[in-house]
């Protein structure tokens, strides 16, 4: 019967699947940059604030909200809540734990019978000497989505699934392990985040085309694409007069010991990191599909092969401006709510100085898409035509 089973699942992965190669040839050279990024530290490891204590999850047995004090949707005081550790040292014991309330909805959470709580224990040898409730424990479920997410792209995607993923890991890896403290400690943020973009768009579309001419191609136009972007955003970043305290937490930053960081440099790092992974989706769908008309046509001609391009781009550009347009637009849906109920005039929209940078990130980052189309036709054209009644572009990327 399980072998009955299993033999329908392979058929059925194989039908799904058909016959892509694993890839190995680039496969494994990713495997080996996660490894070094995970073994990579931060400098950052051993903050002070978090030494004798112990970060677990606890179950809340019981809750007391006498102490709290409700005004409206507000509430201040602290919640008392009785816990049982379920990890760690001190697994199992059960102890008091203060959930302190500000007033902020966005940072207050109250806590009932049952939930799962984030707390922080700080203790001294054997003894507890306090319980902080830092939020729910999302954790779990975190992971849970995670795995639904990475088993259905493997499912459908099969082994491009696999290195999607990788992908994604060595992306998150390379910001947090890279980026971010190098930042921290001083280094140029647009200097880092331009070699960021590159080291990630090499290893990005090397997983989709392998060591083929169609990566070289793509990385080109995605990169000059990211250039172009960098250059605009920092032309209006200075003309518009936006600092870089306009980012969320930017000011806790400063003054958290880092006075010396420079704010503008890091938004207008993000400018173009933002739209970075659309510039490099746009320019792997314009080579892909030069490289389906050359391989079609051999004889085409390498003008010929830039004007497909170019067809190919005004098709995509359309859409991926639109995206980026949503994706900005999404993070601030409360506060275009906030203009319309109150009845503020759009020159007064338009003039402050929070809406103006997220006009920026908008319009420079798709500025950067439109000029991605054009430099990937023509680098396309003229790559790929060379040599395309031998080359077969196809066969190049199995390992």
């Amino acid at each position: 019967m399980l072998q009955r089973i299993f033999g329908a699942i392979l058929r059925f992965l194989r039908r799904i699947w058909g016959d892509q190669p694993v890839g190995w040839a680039t496969l494994l050279p990713g495997l080996l940059l996660t490894a070094v990024l995970l073994a990579l530290p931060t400098g950052y490891e051993g903050a002070v604030i978090y030494q004798g204590t112990q970060k677990v999850r606890a179950t809340v047995l019981a809750t007391n909200e006498d102490t709290v004090i409700s005004t409206g949707l507000i509430q201040t005081g602290e919640q008392v809540c009785t816990l049982r550790i379920e990890e760690g040292m001190f697994k199992g014991r059960e102890v008091q734990g203060a959930n302190l309330l500000s007033g902020s909805l966005s940072q207050d959470k109250m806590f009932a019978v049952g939930d799962s709580a984030f707390v922080v224990v700080s203790y001294q040898g054997d003894t507890i000497t306090s319980v902080t409730m830092i939020d729910h424990y999302r954790i779990t479920w975190e992971a849970v989505l995670a795995v639904i997410f990475s088993l259905l792209l493997i499912l459908f995607a099969g082994p491009g699934g696999v290195r999607a993923l990788l992908s994604f890991v060595i992306t998150v890896l390379a910001i947090w392990k890279v980026m971010i403290p190098t930042c921290l400690k001083g280094g140029n943020p647009l200097v880092m985040g331009l070699l960021l973009v590159a080291l990630l768009t090499v290893v990005i579309i090397v997983f989709v085309y392998g060591y083929d001419r169609r990566s070289l191609v793509a990385v080109l136009g995605s990169m000059l694409g990211t250039v172009t972007a960098c250059g605009l955003g920092i032309l209006f970043t200075h003309l518009l007069k936006i600092h870089g305290a306009v980012m969320s937490d930017s000011e806790t930053l400063l003054y958290a010991g880092y006075q010396n960081l420079d704010l503008t440099n890091i938004f207008m790092a993000s400018i173009f990191i933002g739209a970075a992974g659309a510039m490099m989706d746009l320019a792997v769908d314009i080579t892909s599909g030069v490289s389906e008309v050359i391989r079609k046509k051999p004889g085409i001609g390498a003008w010929e092969a830039v004007g497909s391009g170019m067809r190919i781009g005004q098709a995509a550009m359309g859409t991926m401006t639109t995206t980026l347009l949503l994706a900005y637009s999404g993070g601030c849906m409360a506060q275009l709510m906030v203009f319309m109920a109150q009845g503020t005039p759009i020159l007064n929209i338009l003039n402050y100085k929070y809406v103006a940078s997220e006009i920026l990130q908008t319009l420079v980052g798709s500025f950067g898409l439109v000029t991605v189309a054009p430099f990937t036709a023509v680098v396309a054209g003229l790559l790929l035509t060379r040599g395309a009644r031998t080359d077969q572009p196809d066969n190049a990327a199995a390992a």
